[in-house]
């Protein structure tokens, strides 16, 4: 793809030297260009043009940021945009009677239309659908920032041109993406986001709140249910209630129904009255069953239960006591079976014991979360006043209905005035500091923000705010997995690259749905946050297409196994040990056809509920065929189940350590 930034020096302009498809076709050699006064129409300067002077020829021309296209003349005002129409689709047609004075003009017709032809035929084999007609989508007015003409690209973030250690920070040395690929996915046309623009003081303010929350998430467990948080489980929080959350921090939650998360709640009472884990060796049973007997006695001393639970609790726990005494050559497996025994007994008294205790926790952190989310947002809106920015953005003008290539999403409410920040590397790690708050990032993928933000961002052409968006946006996914080492690695993932490659060359895969700026290998994709990843080239979230959510609660699900060509039959079906949540993505024809109503969605639910492993159980364990009153019987006795309540209790799940995640499905509905 072609370059989309200006190089200010030779040394800049061989930074670029790896991204091909550069235009050097009349373009004049100018060691050291300067930018001039821009005199320009507004549809040239949106489109990218700016007007800059050759030293060594004496004179002004005319250069694209977006394409890196140099012409001595003024660009036509209909030249394309090969960002948002590679194919030219929409290019204005050049008038067939040309004269002497408009040779320059047929001459830049002649070579759009000749680009064109060779845009066509570089396109993926894979995809071979007809293209419906697009129009080139909206984009905001590029403000021209105040910059000292001549000064190189890399002064501006207090690195030396001349220093090639520094210089190349910009070269990847191992690449994961391929920011060359145009995309094909065609979108509606939509008006910018109303969202607040991301400022490091709001970002600071939130990371430190955030901080708070995780400590208060800790201290409530301890002091409370006298166990530590489930590893992750915070984590598993965030993500749960970004995709019901309706608020308006991007981060924090602030309006979720409900309010009590089943994931938080239900990781906390697996953990209740201890966390068990794996165990290795006989001492180590041994300790954990008496440790969970003592457990459970305290709390269902210290908890109201009804007399008939307090009566079980204490039978069995010192019926474990006394075999303890009792049988000092008791195995491992002894000691286990016992374990499980008394969990069986004991847990669905200690669960309910400790459930409204578990409740409050989860609606705590809640409403401190709610309560967070509006001081971060009282203080950036007293940063956007202090600027003059208003906050309310007038009603835009009623879009068409048209289909344009997706594009990076853009903001309607400008950016206020940002500080600096300080830059440093060590080693091959690139760190970035804002008021002692420092965050780092690889240089690699420094390097692939940077290509981002060139071809992304329309708002920062000198790279002014560069830096400052890279922290916010680093310091956004750092407070979302957590600061710990290697926390939250396993909430998320990507495809390999030679997947991405076989999608893209068998089946014209241009788009990602969920990725980050950090992990996505195309430069168009959907990610979380839209005020920190537009910049980047996030497109938005996907979840505008989310109609509905169900969750299917663990243990009252099966899934069918991978091995069913070769396994028994009554190995075909297992217990779902995680939630699975299905979602249901529709446009407006497709909800309108497939609305997931009530009736459908309890249908639906019905079916998950029945068990296969019953049924395969019944069916083999019959020795004779049964009359048909019989076997009417047998079928509805197999399908029925008893009702399991909205949390599972802790003695369903297993033991070991805390869920990974849970499985997802998926559901789209689009109607021609």
């Amino acid at each position: 793809m072609a370059n989309e930034n200006h190089g200010s020096s030779r040394e800049d302009a061989a930074l670029m030297s790896h991204s091909p498809g550069t235009s050097h076709q009349n373009q004049p050699s100018s060691p050291k260009p300067v930018r001039v006064v821009q005199d320009l129409p507004d549809e040239l300067v949106q489109a990218g043009w700016e007007k800059c002077w050759s030293k060594r020829e004496s004179r002004p021309y005319y250069f694209n940021r977006f394409t890196n296209q140099s012409l001595w003349e003024m660009p036509l005002l209909g030249q394309h945009d090969v960002i948002s129409d590679p194919l030219g689709l929409n290019a204005a047609l050049v008038p067939a009677e040309v004269g002497v004075g408009d040779a320059t003009a047929a001459a830049a017709a002649e070579g759009k239309s000749r680009k064109r032809k060779l845009s066509e035929e570089v396109q993926p084999s894979g995809n071979s659908v007809k293209k419906p007609k697009v129009d080139v989508p909206p984009t905001q007015p590029t403000p021209i920032a105040s910059n000292t003409p001549g000064t190189p690209l890399l002064k501006l973030w207090g690195v030396s041109p001349e220093d090639k250690q520094q210089a190349a920070l910009l070269r990847p040395t191992e690449v994961y993406w391929d920011l060359d690929i145009q995309t094909n996915a065609v979108i509606k046309q939509r008006p910018p986001s109303e969202v607040l623009p991301p400022h490091p003081e709001v970002e600071l303010l939130r990371s430190q709140l955030m901080l708070k929350l995780r400590q208060h998430y800790q201290e409530l467990c301890q002091q409370r249910e006298g166990i530590d948080p489930p590893r992750e489980s915070f984590n598993r929080w965030m993500l749960e209630r970004k995709v019901v959350d309706k608020g308006t921090d991007p981060l924090l939650p602030s309006d979720c129904d409900p309010v009590v998360s089943p994931s938080m709640f239900r990781e906390i009472m697996n953990d209740i009255p201890i966390r068990l884990s794996r165990i290795k060796f006989r001492e180590e049973a041994k300790k954990l069953l008496f440790k969970y007997a003592d457990a459970a006695k305290r709390l269902i001393e210290s908890r109201s239960a009804s007399p008939d639970s307090r009566k079980v609790v204490k039978w069995n726990v010192e019926d474990t006591f006394s075999w303890l005494r009792r049988d000092h050559l008791a195995s491992k497996e002894d000691y286990m079976d016992r374990l499980e025994h008394l969990r069986k007994q004991c847990g669905p008294h200690v669960s309910a014991a400790a459930k409204d205790s578990v409740e409050g926790i989860c609606s705590k952190i809640y409403h401190i979360s709610l309560e967070y989310a509006k001081r971060i947002r009282e203080k950036h809106l007293a940063i956007l006043k202090e600027h003059a920015i208003s906050a309310e953005v007038e009603a835009p003008p009623e879009a068409e209905d048209r289909l344009v290539y997706c594009f990076p999403v853009r903001l309607a409410i400008p950016s206020p005035p940002l500080p600096n920040v300080e830059m440093h590397v060590e080693n091959n790690v690139v760190c970035v500091r804002y008021k002692g708050e420092m965050v780092k990032v690889s240089r690699n993928y420094f390097s692939k923000l940077w290509l981002l933000y060139r071809y992304s961002c329309i708002d920062d052409p000198g790279f002014e705010r560069f830096l400052l968006r890279v922290w916010c946006l680093l310091c956004r996914y750092q407070m979302m997995c957590g600061v710990g080492l290697y926390e939250g690695t396993g909430l998320q993932g990507a495809l390999p690259v030679h997947v991405f490659e076989a999608l893209h060359k068998l089946f014209g895969v241009s788009f990602e749905c969920f990725a980050s700026p950090l992990n996505c290998y195309f430069k168009q994709y959907c990610s979380a946050f839209q005020d920190t990843d537009g910049y980047f080239g996030s497109r938005g979230e996907q979840s505008r297409f989310k109609r509905h959510q169900l969750i299917l609660p663990a243990f009252d699900h099966e899934y069918r196994s991978g091995s069913q060509h070769v396994c028994k039959k009554e190995e075909m079906y297992y217990k779902a040990v995680h939630n699975t949540a299905v979602i249901f993505l529709q446009n407006n024809a497709g909800f309108a056809k497939w609305e997931p109503t009530a009736e459908r969605l309890q249908e639906l639910t019905t079916a998950y509920k029945h068990s296969g492993r019953t049924l395969a159980a019944a069916s083999s364990a019959a020795a004779a065929p049964a009359p048909d009153d019989d076997r009417e019987a047998a079928r509805e006795q197999s399908t029925s189940r008893e009702t399991t309540p909205n949390y599972p209790p802790a003695h369903q799940t297993q033991s070991g350590r805390g869920s990974s995640g849970s499985h997802g499905r998926w559901y789209g509905g689009r109607a021609a």
